[in-house]
Formats: C-alpha cells, structure tokens, sequence
C-alpha cells in the first residue's frame, strides 16, 4: 500500500518574503538595485555623502512605494464611479417571438 503524504496547504497562497507578497516582491528587489545605482553613481561622479543620502533615500523611498502599492492588493483594480446610462430599445422586443404571416 502506497504512503500517504499531507499535501502542502499553501499552493494556491503567493509567494511571501518579509512582507512583501508575490509581484511587489520583484518591485522591492528593483527599488533595492535602483537604489544602490544611483548611490554608486552619486558617490562616483559628486559626493560621498551626499551618494550616502540618496542611496538611503531611494531604498527607503522604494520600500515604501513597494508597501503602499500592496496595500491596494496584488491584483489591483481601477473601479469607475461614473454611471453609464444604456439605452433600451423596447420597440424590438415584440417581434422575435412572432412569426411574419404572408
């Protein structure tokens, strides 16, 4: 007789690191790199100090964009407010069920 295994509960659940949940967290990775290419660059080409700053800036900066944008969920939806009024055509309606006579 075969073994029986339990079966992991958390298939259907995205993916979650310290978190982050599934899409944002590529976006946190990418607000991390961004951050430490511009610090690098702003170290090399102006300030040491002022590398430092904006290096510590943008990946807290990203971070918090990263967090805000989950709370909107990971699937997230622009809903309209405005109203649509659709234009019914009544007149139609008695002649699908009758039959044309000759």
């Amino acid at each position: 007789m075969a073994k029986r295994f339990a079966v992991y509960k958390g298939l259907q659940k995205p993916l979650v690191y310290r978190g982050f949940k599934g899409k944002f967290i590529y976006w946190g990775l990418g607000s991390l790199l961004a951050g430490l290419v511009l610090g690098a660059l702003t170290v090399a080409l102006i300030n040491m100090w002022l590398g430092a700053l904006v290096l510590i800036g943008s990946i807290v900066g990203g971070l918090f964009f990263t967090a805000s944008k989950q709370k909107n969920g990971l699937h997230a939806k622009s809903r309209s407010r405005d109203i649509y009024i659709h234009q019914v055509n009544l007149k139609k309606i008695n002649l699908y069920g009758r039959k044309t006579s000759i």
